[in-house]
This record gives structure tokens, sequence and C-alpha cells, in this order.
């Protein structure tokens, strides 16, 4: 019984043993760390913004009638004073017609009552007639002068909606598809009153909306600029406009205004850019994202977004002290940018954080670091 005692301890303290030699002959594991990187970072935020031609004219049906023609090609350019619709003239010629006959019994009223105005002053030298029959005659004569005006205005007045029988075009620009057809009553609800549109876009406007507090903190940062040059030249904010297939639009744009109040219901106000569009690809109705940069943060930490781990909204990463240890350490992300992060608290320059591995690592444990760089995509964009 002692013996068997005694093998059975043997046994438990070489197995002890083997392991204990195990767990010190155990290799620190190499580990690739970046060191955090600081430069100058640009903060940029988009607003999806709509487009606008520079110009854009609505083609009304200014009388109303049968569209008789359309004297353009859809989706094309067309010049100022071309022809683009008839509308049926018979109505309005003869309204003129009418207006003209009109004019013309006023004026031989107007003959009649001169002259007999004529003969009634000869008449009132003499006494012939009562003062007050003359003064019929003088009130007949006026008012068949009047009469004659009012009938030309008649006839003026029916000459202009005779000449918007024709619509021409009021500006060079870009015209869309017509919103009736031919033979179709146009000029009067519910057929159509705007026939279309005509665009200017060789330059475009792009109206967008800022929060109450992005429009103070890029008025903010546009003042501090403005002091730091110690000049009083204007400061542009800069403008940059993402398409719809992320594509960058390769013209920088300029504010026009902003608009005076802040919409008491949304909290927002109105911001109006232009932006020039020399290769016409910009057009009408499209969206696109207007980027503006908001601030310049000098001496920004950057790391790479995968060595940030996110727990219930807060961020740490695992740092590598001078003996090789890995400590977790809490930081704050002031901003993104694609595949970096911009560190605000948390982190110092030369600091070296975990880039691999990050699941395999913990606080406490000792690692041989592996100094590597990070090639980030965002920069080359």
């Amino acid at each position: 019984m002692k013996s068997l005692l005694l093998h059975l301890c043997v046994v438990l303290l070489f197995f002890s043993c083997s392991s204990e030699d195990k767990a010190k002959k155990k290799p620190i594991p190499d580990i690739k760390v970046v060191a955090v990187e600081v430069a100058d970072v640009p903060i940029y935020r988009d607003f999806v913004g709509q487009v606008y031609g520079y110009v854009d004219i609505p083609i009304r049906a200014r009388v109303n009638g049968f569209l008789e023609g359309i004297h353009f090609d859809e989706g094309n350019r067309v010049t100022k004073d071309q022809l683009l619709y008839s509308i049926d003239p018979q109505p309005y010629m003869a309204e003129v017609a009418a207006q003209k006959s009109r004019l013309a019994e006023a004026k031989t009223e107007l003959v009649r009552a001169e002259n007999e105005l004529v003969r009634y002053e000869d008449l009132i030298k003499t006494k012939a007639v009562s003062q007050s029959d003359y003064d019929a005659t003088k009130a007949q004569a006026e008012a068949s002068r009047a009469a004659v005006d009012a009938a030309q205005a008649n006839v003026t007045m029916a000459e202009i909606n005779l000449g918007y029988c024709k619509i021409m075009s009021p500006i060079d620009g870009l015209i869309g598809q017509t919103q009736a057809k031919v033979g179709e009553f146009v000029g009067k609800e519910p057929n159509p009153v705007i026939l279309n549109t005509v665009s200017k876009i060789s330059n475009v406007r792009v109206n967008f909306f800022l929060t109450e507090s992005e429009y103070l903190q890029i008025a903010r940062e546009t003042e501090k600029r403005k002091n730091e040059r110690d000049t009083s030249e204007e400061d542009h904010v800069e403008l940059s406009l993402i398409l719809s297939d992320g594509s960058m639009h390769r013209h920088k744009g300029k504010v026009d205004f902003v608009n005076r109040e802040v919409d008491a219901m949304t909290g927002s106000m109105l911001v109006q850019a232009s932006f020039p569009n020399p290769d016409k690809i910009l057009r009408p109705g499209q969206y696109a994202k207007v980027q503006i940069k908001m601030k310049n943060v000098e001496g920004g930490l950057l790391i790479p977004q995968k060595c940030a781990q996110e727990l219930q909204g807060k961020y740490s990463v695992y740092v590598v002290n001078d003996s090789n240890m890995v400590e977790s350490r809490q930081i704050k992300i002031d901003d993104h940018r694609g595949d970096l992060i911009l560190v605000g608290e948390g982190l110092t320059a030369g600091d070296k954080v975990v880039l691999d591995a990050i699941q395999q690592v913990k606080s406490g444990m000792k690692i041989n670091p592996v100094e590597g760089s990070f090639e980030s995509r965002t920069k080359k964009q």
C-alpha cells in the first residue's frame, strides 16, 4: 500500500513539472502593431442636395386654345426667340378684327362729336345755343376721345393675345419633354398650362439644408480662418459635389446665399450653391451630396479603423507599452475618415496600437510587437 502511494506521488510530481516546463517554454507571439499617425486632418461633412438649372424658366401657354404645332426636338438645346409652340390663332385673329371694327366706329363717332363741338363753339359766341347745350356737346366730344383710346387699348390687347399664340424660347438653354400633344386643348386648367421648362445648365444651382448647429460651426470656422489670415478678403467655404455613383464632380462650387431664417418646423437653413457645369453632366432634378470642409484639425491622431473595438457605444484599442505588455485603452473618436479614424482622446503621438490578431490578445499579455504600416485606401482617393 505504501509503495502504491509513493508511486502515485511520483507520477503527479512528474506531470506537474512537465506542465510548468511547457508553460515556461511557450513562445511569445509576434503581433503586428502600427504607430499612431500625426497629420493635419480636414473635417468634411456631406449634405444631400438637389440640382437645378442656373436658370429654370417654365414655358406657359398664356392663352388657351388647341395646340397646333411643336417646333423643336425635345431634350435638345434651343436658342433665344426660337419658335417652340403654336396655338390655333383663328379665335384671336377674329377678336383682333372685331376690336379694330369697334375702334373704327369710335373714331367715326369722335369725328362727328368734334365737328359738332366746332359748330357749337361758333353758335355759343352769338348766343344761338344755350351754355348747357354747349357744355353737353363738349362733354360728348371728350367722351368720344376716351372711347377711341379704350377701343385702341382693346385692339392692342387682342393683338398681344394673338402674339401669344406663338410661344418663343426666352433664353438659350436645354428644353425637356412637352406636357401636351398636338391637338390637345392647353392653357386652361385642368389642361396643361406649363408646357415645358427651359434650363440654362452651363452652371447649376444646388440647394441643400444645414442644421442650426452646423451653420454656426461653419460660420465660426470661416471667421476664424479670416482672422488668422488678418485680411478683409472674403473667405469662401470650400464645396465639392459627390455624384450618385460616388464620383466627385471635377469643379469646385461656391455658396450663393444662405437663407435669412431658420425653419422653425425643421430647425434647418436653406443654402444655395453654384457649380460650373461646362460638360453638361449635371442635369436639373439630380440628387448629389455637397461636401463642405467644416474645419482643419492640426496635429490630428489617426489610426486604422480596424484597430478599434466598440462595446455599447464606447471604443477601445490595445496599446503596447515600453515593456511589450498589452493594455486596453478607451478612446474618443472625433471623426471617421473612410478606413481611418481621428482620435480625440485616449492616445498620444508615438503610441503603438495592435493592428492584427485583436481577438487573440488581452490586457496584461506580453507580445513581441512587429511594427508595420497600414495602406489606407482613403488617402488614395
